[in-house]
């Protein structure tokens, strides 16, 4: 599932070059998770209504959604763009003919912006601004940008302290600092020496101040890497991503870790696979 560093990715590979160009037209094909046109009276038609003509003015990300600022006749606009589990975005001034996963296309003058979704979990919604209710019902219970001046390491702490649940749980929750996927979870736990079943109101001031570093670290690693393509993920020029190849524990279960050489053990958290040294991390 593409994660905060592969939806960061996305949005540098195709933001400054679809950035002042004008909608052409939308396209939406086979229903996602959520209508296009959600929220509005006139649904899909006056989504791409709104759409067409309209100038993109920037690609900005919260979390892992992308948000597409657009302005037509000095009325803005908010498209609303999540990879779900298995989306990546393509950009290019040529595409070839859309293919049976292709099910959301915007046609600009500087190109087309197509969405592929083989499980289609994905999701495309306009609004006219992130006030109206369903941009509000996605991101307003969004944490901390974990990449920001915003994420500090006390605050961090004493959101954790009032936390039973694990902290793995906590990271993945997404209301206190927002983009931690499982992924990435998994990997600034290990070097943080924090075991992902502890609960998180245990977490001692020094072992929370040293998770927020990590959270940090590893994030800006995958950044750097291009993200982590498990099976599909691609950024908008079709690049994959690497920081799989470097993951301390994440996929890499029974294989000895790379500090200690105790086999890497992998148990089920809240229906997703945790990835761990039980030497390294108490």
């Amino acid at each position: 599932m593409p994660e905060l560093p592969e939806v960061e990715v996305t949005r540098l590979s195709f933001a400054s070059r679809i950035a002042g160009a004008r909608v052409l037209d939308a396209h939406v094909g086979k229903p996602l998770r959520w209508p296009f046109g959600v929220g509005l009276h006139g649904g899909a038609p006056e989504a791409v209504d709104a759409l067409t003509g309209a100038v993109v003015q920037a690609v900005r990300r919260r979390g892992k959604y992308l948000l597409i600022d657009t302005l037509k006749n000095a009325k803005p606009g908010l498209l609303i763009i999540h990879l779900g589990m298995s989306g990546s975005l393509l950009f290019s001034p040529r595409l070839p003919a859309a293919g049976k996963h292709d099910h959301f296309s915007l046609l600009t003058s500087q190109g087309e912006l197509r969405l592929n979704d083989p499980r289609r979990f994905g999701a495309v919604i306009f609004a006219y601004s992130e006030a109206d209710a369903w941009p509000r019902k996605l991101l307003g219970g969004l944490g901390v940008e974990p990449l920001t001046d915003d994420f500090l390491p006390q605050p961090f702490h004493a959101a954790c302290k009032q936390r039973s649940a694990p902290i793995k749980q906590v990271l993945l929750a997404g209301d206190i600092v927002v983009g931690v996927g499982n992924i990435y979870a998994s990997e600034a736990l290990f070097l943080a020496g924090i075991r992902p079943t502890l609960s998180a109101a245990q977490l001692s001031k020094p072992r929370a101040y040293k998770l927020h570093h990590a959270v940090r670290q590893v994030l800006q690693a995958a950044l750097t890497k291009g993200g982590s393509t498990l099976r599909d993920f691609s950024s908008a020029t079709g690049e994959g991503g690497y920081f799989q190849l470097e993951a301390n524990v994440y996929g890499r279960e029974g294989e000895p870790c790379r500090v200690c050489a105790q086999p890497i053990k992998m148990i089920r958290q809240g229906q997703r696979s945790t990835f761990y040294c039980s030497n390294c991390q108490k």
